[in-house]
């Protein structure tokens, strides 16, 4: 498990390098500004729909019922399940595609309510937003595939899809100059992204021979569970995506700049949650689920533990430097052409805010598995919506006061309480059961983190200084060396406290 988990891991971390660059190159084009946030909002708004229909939802109730039937009945019965799966998936997102472009000015309306008021964004991103939408219908399949190919333990190739968003929105702002704007050029990047990403999981597929195929849909046993379980997963996956709307909807209502500075924070920030996070949820629910479905029960609350522990261990930098240092981050990472350090200061104080939740966020994939392993969609889906109401009603609090910070804030709010309900219901049922290793390994973490935290707070001045000489790769290279003090003093101080503890490292 910890060698797909470092597969994974190490893939969407390519991912989020490649994007890492990408963002550069947006911010450059486009900076802060207004057709920033018009194609910010033709982003997001197929990623929302995507979250809801395809890899939250989907995966929440299709990779255990495929694992069931695999383990249960044989590759061929789990073959002509995914390919009646696929053929319902295929028709209803055509379907969907369709209302979508009919009815976009009413999308983007409800989504970005602000941009009323300035007539021109408001048709842009209309226009912005029929371009990308068709990406929903090419990742909602891949999503399919994924699912699919991680039941049998395959998990390069979906780990490895996002890259070719980040490398087509690349290309198309390199040929802006075909296009009417930099933001026409991205979102034909988008689109051509989902295409290109739906081909390779359907050449995965068929290498490993479970490419599914048209088929006339049955109601079979196994399709009614499924979609029982995926009305629940929909509903919770919604919840969540209701406080991203919130997000942008506010935003839209807070000056020129507010909705690109979330946007780039939230890149920033997006890093550890799927490098870690996600990552770690992708593997843990498949193995999870064969674990139960073998009856073997401690098998599952061991693999449990060790990925909950592994993702601990792993997001702790993150979390100090988004706390202690995200002005810095933002000017290192972000600050070239359009993007000033105005912006950059921006969007560094949302970052620190979602900080406060990076524990919560990344655990949380790990928490649900405990429920979505056995074929439970519906707790998750009332742990979510109690979350997103508290959630929600933060942001309306909070908004007017303190601006992107505050619905940032409200976020990690969320965050906490969905995770704290998940946990606690499950450790009530029987279904986690964390062990005294976990327990010690957390101390271990929380020690290093201190020692982190003292290098990044009292490491920065010295190094600005320093960087003086550097003039525009100042700020990048300030990062970049307090980066390395500090994941250096982290391990050390990591190493010692294990052995203090007298915890081993797993090796398996």
């Amino acid at each position: 498990m910890y060698r797909n988990l470092a597969s994974v891991g190490g893939l969407t971390l390519l991912s989020r390098g490649t994007g890492f660059v990408r963002d550069v190159v947006v911010g450059a084009v486009l900076g802060a500004g207004a057709s920033a946030d018009a194609f910010f909002v033709a982003f997001r708004l197929p990623n929302h729909f995507r979250a809801i229909f395809g890899e939250g939802a989907f995966n929440a109730a299709y990779v255990p019922s495929y694992a069931r039937v695999l383990e249960t009945e044989g590759p061929g019965e789990a073959k002509r399940f995914s390919s009646q799966i696929f053929t319902l998936l295929l028709a209803s997102q055509i379907v969907f595609l369709a209302l979508a472009w009919i009815f976009m000015p009413t999308l983007v309306r409800l989504l970005a309510p602000g941009f009323d008021a300035d007539p021109p964004k408001f048709e842009l991103a209309v226009r912005l937003t029929r371009i990308t939408f068709p990406y929903l219908l090419f990742v909602t399949l891949v999503t399919l595939h994924s699912g699919t190919l991680n039941a049998h333990r395959k998990f390069t190739a979906a780990a490895f899809a996002p890259v070719l968003l980040n490398l087509a929105m690349v290309a198309f702002l390199g040929l802006a100059f075909l296009f009417p704007g930099a933001a026409e050029a991205a979102s034909y990047g988008v689109t051509v992204s989902g295409a290109l990403q739906l081909g390779l999981m359907m050449w995965a597929a068929r290498r490993q021979g479970v490419l599914e195929k048209l088929t006339w849909p049955r109601s079979t046993r196994d399709v009614r569970r499924f979609f029982a379980a995926l009305g629940p997963a929909v509903i919770g996956s919604a919840g969540v995506q209701i406080a991203l709307f919130a997000d942008t909807i506010i935003a839209s209502m807070l000056p020129t700049g507010a909705v690109s500075s979330i946007y780039y924070a939230d890149r920033i920030y997006q890093l550890p949650v799927g490098v870690i996070g996600i990552a770690a949820g992708t593997v843990l629910l498949p193995e999870m689920s064969r674990c139960l479905a073998a009856g073997d029960r401690q098998a599952a609350f061991q693999a449990q533990n060790r990925t909950m522990a592994l993702t601990i261990a792993l997001t702790t930098p993150f979390c100090v430097a988004f706390l202690c240092i995200p002005v810095m981050i933002m000017r290192g990472v972000f600050v070239h052409g359009a993007f000033t350090d105005a912006a950059a200061q921006s969007a560094g104080m949302v970052l620190g805010a979602y900080g406060l939740g990076l524990f919560a966020v990344v655990l949380i994939r790990s928490a649900v598995a405990s429920f979505q392993a056995r074929g439970d969609t519906t707790t998750p889906m009332v742990a979510a919506l109690v979350a997103v109401a508290f959630n929600v009603a933060l942001k309306i609090a909070l908004y007017r006061t303190l601006g992107t910070v505050g619905l940032a804030g409200a976020t990690a709010a969320g965050a906490w309480i969905n995770l704290a309900i998940l946990v606690v219901l499950a450790v009530r049922r029987g279904d986690m059961r964390p062990d005294r290793r976990l327990i010690d390994l957390l101390i271990a973490v929380f020690l290093a983190a201190d020692a982190l935290a003292a290098i990044a707070v009292f490491g920065a001045g010295p190094l600005q200084r320093l960087a003086m000489p550097f003039g525009s790769f100042r700020a990048t290279s300030e990062l970049l060396v307090l980066g390395v003090i500090g994941m250096t003093g982290y391990l050390v101080a990591l190493l010692i406290g294990l052995r203090v503890l007298g915890i081993k490292l797993a090796r398996r």
